[in-house]
């Protein structure tokens, strides 16, 4: 595939996203504000009751600062992933042209990918330029620009990861008619697991020694933590090269999983 298509097919889906406009930000404002709520509430009351000025390492205000910037960021890691672009396509059978193109067509479909997620960033930087604006930000926060310049590598590491472990996920179509149910699954284990709920310093010291090393980490709290000065420059770098390492392990695993359903696929579609 050249870089112009590619380029092109992301600002194609940028474009076709962005074509209901109303809906797209209707819904991500309520997200937002259901989610900061939600949290304010629930993490006030835990301190209230407790009477503790930290959790995990965390005073309220940075605790929400983090809850916040990891649920922005989220949606910029996780795009469109509950649209099931390429179960769609085997299911309905019009995976059969994309096979006659000159391109590969996992490629092709991580191009669309990422131009679904260029309008979350636009959103994500405007939202954190709103609340900051509105409410503050704490000095604890530790966010500055380098801090945000060195998270924006690890943003696009996680965002690759995602992709390429809902991959096989959908590859299932192949066998199966529906699995929406494990695109949910993936969403949730990945966000109990990476830290978008609740920080690993909150986990037993057993579980979050173990968690780190997985992949769903990658993908929430360390670029947060990166942003809020809470990691350095090496373990940015060890996040890097275990997210990526994950992506190639996931991707040498997929591919097997992608040559024997081409081999039973009909393209007949429903």
């Amino acid at each position: 595939m050249s870089s112009a298509l590619f380029w092109h097919l992301i600002s194609l889906e940028s474009r076709k996203l962005m074509s209901y406009r109303g809906d797209f930000w209707l819904t991500a404002i309520a997200n937002l504000f259901a989610a900061i709520l939600i949290h304010w509430f629930l993490w006030k009351s835990i301190f209230r009751t407790t009477g503790a000025e930290q959790i995990g390492g965390y005073s309220f205000e940075v605790l929400m600062t983090y809850l916040i910037a990891v649920n922005l960021i989220g949606r910029a890691i996780r795009g469109s992933d509950l649209q099931l672009a390429i179960a769609t396509e085997i299911y309905d059978g019009s995976l059969s042209r994309y096979l006659l193109y000159p391109s590969r067509y996992l490629l092709f479909k991580y191009a669309q990918h990422l131009g679904s997620i260029i309008p979350e960033i636009f959103q994500t930087i405007l939202f954190s330029a709103i609340l900051i604006a509105a409410f503050g930000l704490s000095p604890e926060a530790g966010v500055t620009l380098s801090s945000i310049a060195l998270a924006i590598p690890l943003i696009w590491i996680g965002n690759l990861l995602y992709f390429v472990m809902s991959v096989p996920l959908q590859l299932v179509s192949f066998w199966a008619d529906n699995v929406w149910s494990l695109a949910v699954i993936l969403r949730f284990v990945s966000m109990l697991l990476g830290g978008a709920m609740l920080p690993l310093s909150m986990f037993p010291d057993w579980a979050a020694d173990a968690l780190v090393w997985l992949p769903f980490v990658q993908c929430y709290e360390l670029p947060v933590r990166v942003i809020m000065g809470r990691a350095g420059l090496e373990e940015a770098l060890l996040g890097a090269v275990l997210g990526l390492g994950w992506c190639f392990a996931i991707a040498l695993a997929t591919a097997p999983v992608w040559r024997r359903g081409q081999l039973g696929y009909t393209g007949v579609g429903i």
